[in-house]
This record gives C-alpha cells, structure tokens and sequence, in this order.
C-alpha cells in the first residue's frame, strides 16, 4: 500500500505567481486528501479562468499532480507532489488504476478460504496473521480488509461464522470470537459434522455480558449452556 512520502519543506515556491502560491499552498496543506477543484476556487475565492491557469501552471512545474478519486471518477483531484494519495483516495488495495481490482480480490478470497481449509476454524486475526507472515501479495491488506473479504465468503456461502465456546473443536480460539468454517456443501459427505456446541445461542444469552472462561459465569457452570447440551 502506497505511503505518504516526506514533504519537502524547501519546495520552490519563487517563481510563482501570487495565484499561483495561493493555489499551491492550499493544495499542499490538504496533504494526502488533496482538494477538488470546485473547493479550490470556494476556498480561494478566485475567479474560475485564473484557477484554471494556475492549475495548468503548477501541474507545468511538477508541484502538484491530478490524482483519481474513485469515490469522485468525475471531479478533478489535485494533490501536491510531495504526497501519495491516501487509501480514501486511491481505494485502497482493492483497487489499481482507478479500477475496481477483481483479480486481486479473487486471489485473496481463495487466499482466505485455503487457509480456513486447513486451520478448519480460523479468526479473522489467524487468517490476516497468516497472510502477513506468507508475504504472498505484493501490497498489504490490513485486517479490516481481510474481514471484509470474509464477510463476501459468508454471503456467497462457502463459509460459516460461528461464535467459538471455548471448549472442544474451539479450545484454541476465546469464547465468544467470532470464527469461520468452510460451508459444508449440500449433498456431500466430506466436510466434517458441526458440532452442537457451534450453534450455541450466546449471542442472546441474556447473562452474555457477565460471562468469561474464568468468571463467575462460565461456559463449564452455566446453566443456560447446560440446558442446550441436554437439549
């Protein structure tokens, strides 16, 4: 993921027109947001012609630079060269170019669902741990990509959440934290059976919020849990 490169403090500014600074300094102290030419001329209060002709100038000179904003593919962007867009701007890892990148996104889905394979139940901190350690992309993902990734994986069913109890299949993972299981497909008999404790109901427990592996509520004496195993 592209960085914000150190702005140079001793940038040429001689040589400019009084507009032209004006122009430049603003679109420089917006950093690695850049402005959009309409606030430009809001926030300068300079005639339309006269920002135009700045903007030619100074792009000219190689102060500042048009940058795409994928949220605004319509509306043009400037940033000073000093700076890298910022993921608002640029999308992120999801995207190149402006585009939506669909190849990538399809690498680290199928990324995410080996690794989830071969863990059998796996958080979305194992599997960005996982990837992270793999240096497999050539840009990082942070987790909150990687849970974003997951959450397209559970609504094309080809994997479940559960909430892990802490005990059996889910003694390695902290009660209550969210996990993810390969879907078992309609039909096949390959994907190992759910455990009854994987659908335990403690997302409306109404005790939920006083219960911890060493509490005074736990798993082991809760009577809730009791009834649903015996059920």
């Amino acid at each position: 993921m592209s960085k914000r490169k150190r702005p140079d403090s001793a940038a040429p500014a001689h040589g400019l027109t009084e507009h032209e600074k004006t122009i430049y300094d603003l679109i420089k102290s917006k950093q690695d947001m850049g402005i959009f030419s309409q606030d430009i001329r809001r926030e300068t209060k300079l005639l339309p012609n006269m920002v135009t002709k700045s903007l030619k100038s100074l792009l000219a000179k190689n102060l500042i630079k048009e940058v795409q904003n994928v949220q605004h593919k319509g509306r043009k962007h400037y940033m000073a060269s000093d700076f890298e867009p910022s993921a608002e701007i640029t999308g992120g890892s999801w995207y190149h170019e402006g585009a939506l990148d669909k190849t990538f996104i399809d690498l680290v889905r199928k990324t995410c669902l080996s690794y989830i394979s071969s863990l059998k139940i796996a958080t979305v901190e194992m599997i960005y741990d996982a990837i992270k350690r793999s240096k497999l992309f050539h840009v990082e993902c942070s987790q909150e990509q990687i849970a974003e990734i997951l959450r397209t994986l559970e609504l094309d069913n080809q994997i479940v959440e559960f909430r892990s109890t802490g005990c059996g299949e889910f003694a390695s993972i902290p009660i209550l934290r969210v996990c993810y299981k390969i879907a078992k497909k309609p039909g096949s008999g390959k994907e190992p059976k759910v455990s009854p404790m994987a659908s335990i109901p403690c997302g409306v427990c109404p005790r939920i919020g006083y219960c911890s592996p060493d509490g005074i509520i736990n798993p082991i004496t809760c009577e809730y849990y009791n009834k649903f195993l015996d059920f």
